[in-house]
């Protein structure tokens, strides 16, 4: 993967109907390219529209920062096409973080784990940590495989509403995007729920997709 520079494109990015088997083909070449290439990418996930980057190429992450208008405070979540992609990219996965990725991968269920010190990347201030979720979606899962994991945050200006129709996505950040996967409206507008592992006791950091009720199930003894 590259760490040449992103550069945010200056005319309307190409976009793929993926309900085409031809064009989603061809979008998710276009797609894996322009991720190569330092490039953004929206992206359909299975809670809302995503813009992606190489998440080992700094530059493009801070491109995606930038193009959000969001700070290194909140940092860059990861995607990843399969599960079994979660052990190579932290230190540890604890027994908790196993049973919620059973019982709730793929989906709207983001998991906080320690990241792997070996890898070269830099999703912005994440003090060691990485939050990690598999969607629920089969062309966001064929562009993951084809690239690797993704750093993607909802394709939304920071503070205004999350993309749940490609048309959206491009109307807040058409301008800085190479490649837009049109995979049709999205069923609703919440973001995943996310989860710290990294703490004796499992913290919900943020109720979404997945309500804690439903999370409890599994892990009785999550905080929120």
């Amino acid at each position: 993967m590259t760490d040449s520079p992103s550069v945010a494109p200056s005319s309307t990015p190409a976009t793929y109907d993926c309900s085409d088997p031809d064009a989603r083909a061809a979008g998710l070449d276009a797609a894996a390219a322009a991720i190569g290439n330092g490039e953004l990418v929206l992206m359909p996930t299975d809670t809302v529209y995503g813009v992606a980057a190489d998440a080992f190429a700094p530059p493009a992450v801070a491109a995606l920062l930038a193009a959000k208008n969001r700070g290194r405070t909140m940092p860059v979540p990861v995607l990843i096409g399969e599960a079994s992609t979660l052990v190579g990219l932290v230190t540890v996965v604890p027994p908790v973080a196993t049973e919620l990725a059973e019982a709730f991968w793929p989906g709207g269920l983001t998991l906080v784990l320690e990241h792997a010190s070996s890898l070269a990347w830099d999703l912005g201030d994440a003090e060691g940590t990485v939050a990690v979720r598999l969607p629920d979606d089969e062309v966001a899962r064929d562009l993951l495989r084809r690239t690797g994991p993704l750093a993607v945050s909802s394709a939304n200006r920071s503070g205004r509403p999350a993309a749940t129709t490609a048309g959206e996505a491009v109307a807040q950040l058409g301008a800085h995007a190479a490649v837009v996967l049109d995979g049709g409206p999205r069923a609703g507008s919440a973001a995943s729920t996310i989860v710290d592992c990294t703490v004796p006791a499992p913290r919900v950091l943020r109720v979404g997709a997945i309500p804690v009720d439903r999370l409890r199930e599994v892990v009785p003894g999550i905080v929120d």
